[in-house]
């Protein structure tokens, strides 16, 4: 049966307008204007009355951990991709620092054959660069993998790669996009060591950006963008957290452009004051800095310096992260809540709805060159999301669909609420509640241009 959302009001490609989309074999056959067409046939139709509702591409988050090989009692494809498709995103990218870590072209494999079984969003997996995995490497095909990841900077789950020689062959060689955590393993450690001088063991949480600072974060990112340069490389520096970092970055068009640039949520929403009342639970890599960091952050954005907006969706257990400062690990969920984050800083007039869906939907999309998704087009894959503006809830443990069963937005109340949720299609989530069936594709990725 096709089914059809009729009007909605439609938020894609710069432009809000009223319409109605046509979904048939998981595509949109059909973007029609508003009212329908005079004697438009409805029978043998599902209807959809979207009335009052927003209408926006499926978010493609192109970070996330979720844990699975080996680190499942955080996380697993089939728990994390549930909490994505009720956020509203329809397709991940997933990262490698898992157990074993995906380091080779068969455990890459393993995932995807995983997430065909489990994932109601679509998926890709990244395979992880190390000192001494250049041939597997050079295995990829760009075609069918998201890209190469490369720890600049050592993170949970310790994937350093500090060997220059290597480094240099990998942005050289590296058949796909290669993406970046660019922390300075040197400084970080004189950081720490000076720390530790200072408090002992019992080093506050507020110290987490003094010891992962601006200058480790800057002195990375400018060794990956030089490294880029000089080789020609798709790169993408993920999870952007400072100031200073912005010069390194042109404003343009993502499509056009080499070297790019994403933030996540909690370094647009968070700043350094808010370790006093979070703690470890806005401890992540890079450190959430200071407030004059998040504005610059705020300002490339919407500059189109930055190019991306994503999550690094991260779950740890609340034991884990009760410990001190050394023992807590870093990352936190955010999956499930990312879209609502950006549409209530939209609200707060932070950012223009049209830019909100341009960077999680569109703008993703171009610049991993993913193949009809990321834009409410005729003959895209219909991945889809209805949102219903002014509907005020409050995030809790009860409708928390993270494994970990915690967010660091508990408490806060959202004005927008992800009604529907469509994978190629497929309606995945409806009025809070979950369709098991497993309507992810693996992404496929084409050609620039």
């Amino acid at each position: 049966m096709k089914t059809l959302i009729k009007n909605a009001f439609i938020i894609n490609e710069g432009i809000k307008y009223p319409g109605s989309i046509l979904i048939s074999h998981g595509l949109i056959e059909k973007i029609l204007p508003h009212p329908l067409p005079a004697g438009f046939d409805l029978k043998e139709l599902e209807v959809i009355d979207a009335t009052g509702l927003y209408l926006l591409p499926g978010v493609i988050d192109d970070q996330v951990h979720f844990r699975e090989p080996g680190l499942t009692h955080k996380g697993e494809i089939a728990t994390e991709s549930r909490a994505a498709v009720a956020g509203g995103v329809t397709s991940f990218m997933e990262m490698p620092n898992t157990n074993p870590q995906t380091v080779t072209q068969q455990l890459l494999e393993e995932k995807f054959g995983r997430a065909a079984q489990v994932s109601p969003a679509n998926f890709s997996f990244y395979l992880g660069a190390t000192n001494d995995n250049l041939s597997e490497i050079l295995k990829t095909d760009p075609s069918t993998v998201c890209g190469i990841k490369v720890f600049m900077g050592s993170s949970t789950g310790n994937m350093l790669v500090d060997n220059d020689i290597t480094l240099a062959e990998i942005f050289k060689n590296a058949p796909t996009l290669v993406a970046t955590h660019c922390e300075d393993e040197t400084t970080i450690i004189a950081n720490t060591e000076q720390a530790r001088r200072q408090f002992g063991e019992q080093v506050p949480f507020s110290q987490h950006p003094v010891i992962r600072s601006a200058d480790a974060c800057y002195r990375s990112s400018e060794k990956a963008v030089r490294l880029a340069a000089r080789y020609g490389t798709r790169l993408h520096v993920l999870h952007l957290s400072t100031a200073r970092e912005m010069e390194l970055f042109s404003v343009g068009k993502v499509k056009n452009k080499h070297i790019t640039a994403e933030v996540c949520v909690h370094h647009l929403w968070f700043d350094e004051k808010d370790y006093e009342k979070y703690g470890s639970r806005i401890k992540w890599n890079p450190a959430v800095k200071s407030a004059r960091d998040r504005e610059a952050l705020w300002q490339a954005l919407l500059d189109d310096k930055i190019d991306v907006v994503a999550t690094d969706h991260a779950p740890h257990t609340l034991e884990e992260k009760g410990g001190s400062y050394f023992q807590a690990p870093s990352g936190g969920p955010l999956v499930q809540h990312s879209l609502v984050a950006m549409l209530e800083m939209s609200q707060k007039g932070w950012i223009p709805l049209e830019k909100v869906v341009e960077k999680m939907c569109h703008a993703p999309a171009e610049l991993f060159r993913i193949e009809k998704r990321g834009f409410i087009r005729e003959g895209y894959f219909a991945d889809l999301v209805l949102v219903a503006p002014d509907q005020p809830w409050t995030v809790s443990k009860e409708n928390i669909l993270y494994k970990c069963g915690w967010s660091p937005f508990e408490g806060t109340t959202f004005h927008h609420r992800i009604t529907h949720t469509f994978v190629n299609g497929a309606r995945v989530w409806h009025d809070g509640a979950l369709c098991e069936s497993p309507a992810g594709m693996r992404l496929s990725f084409g050609a620039a241009g």
